[in-house]
């Protein structure tokens, strides 16, 4: 019986076309055999040596029998089957035996690599350690398949052969590779939508308001220069274009077509564009999911995955790229040309992002629009700007997360070379989720967002003017070195303004160097003020203003100048702008000005903004993302003492017992922490007074008594906590009233010694079926939801990362000695919070974690009350299994 690990999926090709990878089936008989009857004499010798053409169909034959034992996929183009894998493992299981065959017709396409990449990844979900393949030696294709995939490989020669043994196992060379190939795959396949040959629009009517009309005028008024295709039953010319009854009948190719009709006769037009070989599909028509018609939007994607068409929408804008002359879209305004990409799941929002772009100067490289987000998404986007040299700056405006994952990795690296800025919206809690753990209560959607963006890079905003007064800045202006601003300027107020919202948003206004002072007083007025900010007066012209700016610039000790003119006091606003232009064009460090009631572009590359919080929020967005980019990616820190084999034992016998979950008992949690060497303190089980009596002497006094039971969340709520028991008859005397109090809620307690004085912090960790893990550090104890003093992460997390989540608390001080206090070992609640960050990103079955608290003291970092919530987790994608989603 054939092997039916795994499930079908979706791939994309090196050349941006779309393959389906699924395993082989009895039915693929008659395909397989049609398969060899179009494969070469060469291929076949290739693949099975000898025996010609009538060993490979007796090869089908048995691979499709009922006495087959291997592992085989099978890849289909366009619904026909055009390649063929296999291993067969041998007896006692450790390798197997790996063979392709793929169709002439897709040799140089990477889908021999796609077929072994998930090959493999079975192989080792099996437990296989090694792939074998014997290739011939004027097989250069496959050896070089084989010893490119990223694995690690072992090559041998023997008999005019050459084996290939390729160890299965993951490795970081093989996440490297992938994501290059993922990469390759996905900017062609974008490339086929934004820089298309010709353009066919369907449903291109004659009446000017009407969608299709539009678009087609949009197409012709920005000059594409590929054939334009207007596609119309009623009609025989529109804006003066011939128009064709239908697709079937264009007279050339339309690698990018447009569908503006009805909902109803969308999915004929999709399979029509399906056969006349269109390479993407842009349905601007709505009447789809967003109104509750799933099935017809699933049916629309399978005919574009079937076809090897990328999807756009349903119910979108259209796509612009203003480098390739291309507007295949209604937007009410022509884009401007610009360094701005932009992806918008809201028309509205684009249309108003996208006109106020081109009012400020800064104007847009290519947009998307891509509305229900059936196909194309912003995570397929991204991998297309970051190699688009029109594209500086990205911008993005989110309602939902298709892949966090995957936009994590790539954002990321995209991160490192361009800046991307988003606007996510929804920034209100879920509300009704039932959460019992602090973490997890605090941990909102919103909050993972934010711990997600923060890791990669990506800088959030809260306003699509944010957005674009940040864009102005990071697409024109260099990165600064650090956060110190040099402010110049003819106005008081506004510049004590600036100056005190540089110090809100983390900036620092330092005093200039006494050389500066010195080289600025000569040239100034008397009245003029040289410190910082520099206050040149009303009286300043604009000589006064550009010798200034030049003048700070080259102070060591200034990474950002920022210039605050006040109209129309000096030499006026145009010859102010030409002197800040003119002192600017060849400035290493960024300079960006206030001139009041102006938002602009000055010279092209000067970005100014009406208002002195402008200006200061983009320099402080810009300095806080040069100082991400300076930061070594967290990495997984070498941690001694874990065995994480142990913790998935306990986990699995835990959900074997609960399959629903459940919040631990703390015997069973303080083990699994202990598998990580989460520091917890001793805690003795204990079932009545007398046995609470002998704990506390083992444990030592004093003693804290605390309430078990599994209603029991929050126990000091309801008195179920007694610390400081001096002698094991107060511990007893305590059990007896607090069982009282309690009742059946109480089904025993635990003894714990007194932990010595210090700082209570909490730390915990959720874990998101969205987002993945979350890791939280806050003030603990009972004022944990009362301050809400906390910061969260997304793992990997080493100690760089774990001070830095500290230093952002406001309690911070406590634990540096804050007045006249012992300053607390802050090295163990790193390490602890990086012990936390590792636990909850390698065991996903963790739901919920609280350590609460956590007591800091001057010796250590101890968890005194930890509660731990198992529940089975979904299997998650695999980073090394390139897939469409």
């Amino acid at each position: 019986m054939v092997r039916t690990a795994g499930e079908a999926c979706d791939v994309l090709l090196r050349d941006g076309g779309v393959a389906r990878i699924r395993p082989l089936r009895p039915a693929d008989r008659e395909a397989l055999h049609e398969l060899i009857a179009r494969s070469s004499p060469r291929s076949a010798y290739m693949r099975f040596f000898t025996g010609g053409a009538a060993s490979a169909h007796a090869y089908m034959d048995r691979i499709t029998g009922p006495g087959y034992h291997g592992h085989a996929l099978v890849a289909l183009v366009g619904g026909r089957v055009v390649g063929v894998a296999e291993y067969i493992a041998d007896p006692d299981g450790s390798e197997a035996e790996v063979g392709i065959l793929l169709d002439d017709a897709v040799h140089g396409c990477g889908l021999g690599t796609l077929l072994l990449e998930h090959l493999a990844l079975d192989a080792a979900d099996e437990g296989i350690e090694e792939l074998v393949a014997t290739v011939l030696p004027q097989n250069r294709a496959m050896l070089r398949v084989l010893n490119d995939l990223g694995l690690p490989v072992e090559t041998r020669y023997d008999d005019g052969q050459v084996e290939i043994r390729i160890a299965t196992r993951p490795t970081e060379r093989l996440v490297a590779e992938i994501e290059a190939r993922a990469h390759e795959a996905e900017h062609n396949s974008i490339a086929h939508m934004f820089t298309p040959e010709s353009v066919a629009v369907i449903g291109a009517g004659r009446h000017e308001a009407r969608v299709g009309h539009r678009v087609l005028r949009n197409l012709i008024d920005e000059g594409f220069p590929g054939p334009i295709y207007a596609v119309n039953p009623r009609a025989t010319e529109v804006c003066g274009l011939p128009a064709y009854p239908d697709v079937a009948s264009l007279p050339g190719p339309a690698e990018l077509a447009v569908i503006a009709t009805p909902a109803p006769t969308v999915l004929g037009i999709a399979r029509e564009c399906a056969r006349h070989e269109v390479r993407a599909l842009v349905v601007l028509t709505s009447g789809f999911a967003e109104v509750g018609n799933r099935e017809a939007e699933r049916e629309l994607l399978e005919i574009c995955r079937q076809a090897g068409m990328r999807l756009v929408g349903p119910n979108c804008l259209g796509v612009v790229n203003t480098a390739a002359r291309l507007n295949a879209g209604f937007l009410p305004t022509p884009p401007s040309p610009g360094p701005l990409g932009v992806m918008s799941q809201s028309g509205a929002v684009a249309a108003a992002m996208i006109e106020r772009a081109g009012q400020l100067g800064l104007g847009i490289s290519s947009f998307a629009s891509v509305g229900n987000k059936a196909d194309v998404s912003g995570n397929d986007l991204l991998e297309y700007w970051e190699d688009d040299p029109a594209t500086r700056v990205i911008g993005l405006y989110l309602e939902s997360f298709g892949n966090p994952r995957r936009f994590a990795r790539i954002a990321r690296r995209i991160s490192a070379r361009k800046p991307i800025i988003a606007v996510k919206s929804g920034r209100s809690a879920a509300g009704s989720r039932a959460v019992r753990s602090h973490t997890a209560a605090a941990a909102t959607p919103d909050v993972a967002v934010d711990a997600l963006l923060r890791a990669c890079g990506v800088i959030r905003e809260d306003s699509v003017q944010d957005l674009l007064d940040t864009a102005r800045l990071l697409a024109f202006q260099p990165l600064p070195d650090g956060p110190r601003v040099a402010i110049v300027g003819n106005s008081g107020g506004p510049q004590a303004m600036t100056a005190d919202a540089c110090e809100r948003l983390g900036l620092v206004v330092p005093e200039l160097s006494p050389a500066t002072a010195e080289a600025l007083r000569p040239r100034l007025r008397p009245a003029a003020a040289v410190g910082n900010p520099v206050d040149l007066t009303a009286e300043a012209d604009a000589g006064d203003i550009a010798f200034a700016i030049a003048t700070v610039l080259a102070d060591p000790g200034v990474d950002a100048v920022l210039t605050v003119y006040t109209p129309p006091f000096g030499s006026g606003l145009d010859a102010t702008r030409e002197a800040i232009a003119a002192v600017t064009r060849n400035a290493a460090k960024p300079v960006l000005a206030c001139l009041a009631g102006h938002d602009e572009l000055v010279d092209g590359r000067v970005p100014a903004y009406a208002f002195p919080e402008q200006a200061v929020h983009a320099l402080a967005r810009a300095a806080a993302h040069a100082a991400w980019r300076a930061r070594p990616p967290a990495s997984r820190e070498d941690l001694p003492g874990i065995d994480s084999a142990a913790a998935r034992r306990i986990i699995t016998a835990d959900l074997a017992a609960h399959p629903h979950g459940r919040w631990l008992d703390e015997g069973t949690a303080a083990r699994l922490l202990s598998a990580y060497a989460i520091n917890t303190a001793e805690s003795v089980p204990v079932d009545g007074p007398e046995r609470a009596a002998e704990a506390a002497s083992v444990v030592g006094l004093p003693a804290v008594l605390k309430a078990v039971g599994p209603g029991l969340v929050h126990k000091s709520d309801v008195g179920g906590v007694r610390i400081g028991l001096r002698t094991p008859d107060e511990v007893r005397q305590a059990y007896r009233e607090m069982a009282d109090r309690l009742g059946p809620a109480m089904t025993g307690a635990i003894v714990q010694a007194m932990a010595g004085e210090g700082t209570e912090m909490i730390i915990g960790g959720v874990a998101h079926e969205t987002f993945g893990p979350l890791i939280m550090v806050g003030l603990g104890g009972v004022a944990t939801e009362l301050l809400a003093d906390r910061a969260f992460r997304v793992p990997p997390i080493d100690r760089a990362e774990a001070a830095r989540m500290i230093a952002e608390l406001r309690c911070a001080p406590l634990l540096y000695g804050y007045r006249g206090r012992p300053a607390a070992d802050v090295a163990a609640l790193e390490e602890q919070i990086v012990r936390v960050g590792r636990f909850m990103d390698d065991l996903p079955d963790v739901a919920e974690l609280d350590l609460n608290p956590v007591i800091v003291t001057p010796d250590g970092a101890v968890a005194v009350d930890c509660r731990v919530r198992l529940a089975a987790a979904p299997p998650l994608p695999s980073p090394f299994r390139r897939r469409l989603r």
